[in-house]
C-alpha cells in the first residue's frame, strides 16, 4: 500500500516506462511474491545509477521477472552488455520472452544456473547488482569482488531486510532467520572491507552501494 508520500515522490521522478509498467502488472497478476521485483522507484535509481558509472559490463544476480535487468540495460551505452543469472528454472518461462520482447534485448544475456558456478567464466565487470538469496551474500560478495574492475560498483538489494538487520530475530521463522543472519553478516563484512568504500540508502528494502578501490 503506497503511502502519500510514496505516491508524491513517484509523481515528481521519471515515469515508468510502458513496456516495465506492463511487466510490473504481469508479475503482480501471475506470480507469487511480486514485491521481489525492483518497481518504479529502484527501478529509476538502477537505471540513473548506469548513467552515471557508464558501465561496459554489468552483472545481475538473481533475475527473477527481469524488471530490474531491463531498468539498467535500459541506460547502457552503444556496445555496453548485461549478463543476469537466475538459479531457479522454473522462472524462465516467464521472464525469458520479457528479456527478448524487450527493446533492449540485444544488450542482455539471460543465464539459467548457480551464479557461483558460473562467475568463473564470464570475465570482468565494472558494476554488479545482487539481488539473490540472502542467505548467500557473502559467498556472492567473495567470488563477485576479483570480478570487479578498480574504480567498479557492486549495489546489494535487501541489506536492511524490512528492519529485521537491527531487530531481535526470535520472532522470526529459522528461514527468515537464516536470510536476517545471512544478510548481518554480508554487511559486518562489507563495512569492515578495506578495498571498498560503501553506503546504505534507505530505499524501499535497503540498498547498499559498493565501490571497489584497487
Amino acid at each position: 500500500m503506497l503511502s502519500a508520500l510514496d505516491d508524491y515522490i513517484l509523481a515528481h521522478i521519471d515515469p515508468e516506462p510502458e513496456y516495465l509498467h506492463r511487466l510490473w502488472r504481469a508479475t503482480n497478476l501471475h506470480l507469487n511474491y511480486p514485491r521481489m521485483a525492483s518497481g518504479h522507484l529502484q527501478g529509476r535509481l538502477l537505471a540513473m545509477l548506469v548513467h552515471m558509472a557508464r558501465p561496459r559490463r554489468i552483472i545481475e544476480l538473481g533475475t527473477f521477472t527481469g524488471y530490474s535487468a531491463l531498468c539498467m540495460a535500459s541506460a547502457l551505452e552503444p556496445g555496453a552488455e548485461l549478463h543476469t543469472i537466475e538459479v531457479n528454472d522454473e522462472q524462465e518461462d516467464f521472464t525469458r520472452p520479457w528479456l527478448e520482447g524487450s527493446p533492449w534485448a540485444d544488450k542482455i544475456h539471460f543465464h539459467i544456473g548457480d551464479a557461483l558456478d558460473l562467475l568463473p567464466s564470464l570475465g570482468t565487470f565494472d558494476l554488479a547488482f545482487i539481488d539473490a538469496d540472502k542467505r548467500r551474500y557473502v559467498d556472492y560478495y567473495r567470488a563477485l569482488l576479483p570480478h570487479i574492475s578498480a574504480g567498479g560498483f557492486i549495489l546489494a538489494d535487501n541489506t536492511l531486510w524490512d528492519g529485521h538487520v537491527a531487530d531481535d530475530t526470535s520472532h522470526q521463522t529459522a528461514g527468515k532467520v537464516a536470510q536476517t543472519d545471512g544478510i548481518r553478516a554480508f554487511n559486518d563484512l562489507v563495512a569492515a572491507d578495506p578495498r571498498v568504500e560503501r553506503v546504505i540508502l534507505p530505499l524501499r528494502d535497503g540498498l547498499t552501494i559498493i565501490r571497489k578501490l584497487i
